[in-house]
């Protein structure tokens, strides 16, 4: 009896064939695939609010498609957003901001935008040994708060009627303060070092670029000090008299330094 014989090209067709029918009976991965926008929505809520971003992240993004064009994945942004942030994915959360703003440039909701964005680089800070060192936002890189200060200011510029608003001002009153502490921190540093020219330096820019905050009263005395060092008595007796003008009680006159250079290892 003749039988055919099969043909190579043959088999492998009728494998493939049988494996690709295999695979469509088997159950999706995604389990939510037949889930509702709103389904995928309420299921990232709660995992967001158990804590655990990491799972509602990719929910969130699920929804982004899912929902395309309607209110509820402009949400999904935000809080995918959020999410990021609380996870220390600081780049990608302002990733998602950013994108968010350029796609939704007319959103209600572009005030929060701003705000979560000045808020994810106003907490960019040391981590877990920031309470050893003692360090606050005068004593490190300046980059992210000049960042927080903008995202703030363009939000209470925009929306000055914002519920944000508030918030946002006094961050920025913070930032201001911190950025000209930053300035004498640096002076103090070089004043310590002996480099007089570079803390006088330094100092004069935190004169001529803030006004009003409480970090000009350590500049000026920083100023009369190396001064004095160098042996320029006169500029010495200028800066200490605009010192005790603007300064009468104080404390850097009668007390010096005291306590501002105390090792990073005593926290008593």
């Amino acid at each position: 009896m003749f039988r055919a014989k099969l043909s190579v090209p043959a088999w492998i067709a009728l494998s493939a064939a049988a494996l690709l029918a295999g695979c469509s009976s088997t159950p999706s991965a995604d389990k939510t695939a037949t889930w509702s926008p709103n389904r995928i929505y309420s299921e990232a809520k709660d995992e967001a609010g158990s804590g655990a971003y990491d799972k509602a992240i990719p929910l969130y993004e699920k929804l982004e498609g899912r929902a395309a064009g309607t209110p509820l994945a402009q949400q999904a942004q935000l809080e995918k957003a959020y999410a990021q942030h609380k996870s220390g994915e600081k780049a990608a959360a302002i990733a998602t901001i950013d994108r968010f703003m350029k796609l939704h440039p007319a959103s209600p909701a572009l005030d929060y935008a701003l705000y979560l964005r000045g808020v994810i680089n106003f907490n960019d800070d040391l981590g877990m040994f920031a309470f050893m060192t003692r360090q606050d936002l005068s004593e490190r890189d300046q980059k992210a708060a000049k960042e927080s200060f903008e995202s703030f200011k363009d939000l209470v510029t925009r929306f000055p009627d914002s519920r944000y608003a508030p918030d946002a001002r006094q961050r920025m009153n913070y930032i201001v303060n911190s950025l000209a502490q930053y300035e004498v921190h640096v002076a103090r540093y070089y004043y310590s070092r002996g480099a007089y020219l570079a803390a006088i330096n330094r100092a004069q820019v935190a004169l001529a670029d803030y006004r009003e905050v409480p970090a000009l009263e350590e500049a000026l005395y920083i100023m009369v000090k190396s001064y004095d060092a160098l042996g320029m008595k006169d500029l010495r007796d200028d800066a200490q008299r605009v010192l005790t003008t603007n300064y009468p009680q104080s404390t850097y006159l009668a007390n010096g330094f005291k306590g501002k250079d105390d090792p990073w290892w005593k926290l008593w």
